[in-house]
């Protein structure tokens, strides 16, 4: 039996930007599991996940030897209920590390509760089957779809909204 790795979660720093960066970018090349299509400077994802006028949080699990593995971001954005927040989660393609997504929603939930919020959404392309399933068993349930939302290259993809009641 594997031994357990402990997962150090901590808010994401400047210094983070480049690994982030580096694997949400590599995310997209391959495709099929974000709504996002274009790659990111590392001044974009500043702009987009650290500075954006509704920031609230992004989290950063790092891996056994202290790198960053994922990170998970909440904003909030007006087209949204009063008192609700928008999750976003990313983990290095490969080299998973077990355990980095119920962490990294352990820190996100108990901010975003102590912040005031009193809901979390997530919108999942309904392509991207393992994201479906990582919010589900952190508890997400479905209230929304969105019917043939179009990719960049037209194709039309379903996304599902999932809420989490804080």
């Amino acid at each position: 039996m594997a031994d357990a790795v402990t997962i150090n979660v901590r808010p994401a720093r400047s210094e983070d930007v480049p690994a982030l960066c580096a694997f949400l970018n590599e995310i997209i090349r391959i495709g099929g599991t974000t709504a996002h299509e274009a790659p990111f400077t590392h001044e974009s994802f500043t702009a987009h996940f650290l500075a954006s006028p509704g920031f609230v949080s992004c989290f950063v699990a790092e891996d056994g030897a202290g790198r960053p593995c994922a990170f998970q971001a909440l904003e909030h954005w007006d087209g949204l209920p009063d008192g609700w927040a928008d999750i976003g989660t990313f983990a290095r393609p490969h080299a998973r590390v077990r355990g980095a997504g119920s962490a990294l929603f352990a820190a996100t939930r108990a901010h975003a509760s102590d912040a005031g919020f009193k809901a979390i959404n997530a919108t999942i392309r309904a392509d991207n089957v393992a994201g479906l399933a990582y919010y589900g068993k952190m508890g997400f349930i479905d209230y929304k779809i969105d019917k043939a939302v179009p990719l960049e290259d037209g194709r039309p993809v379903d996304r599902i909204s999932k809420r989490y009641l804080l």
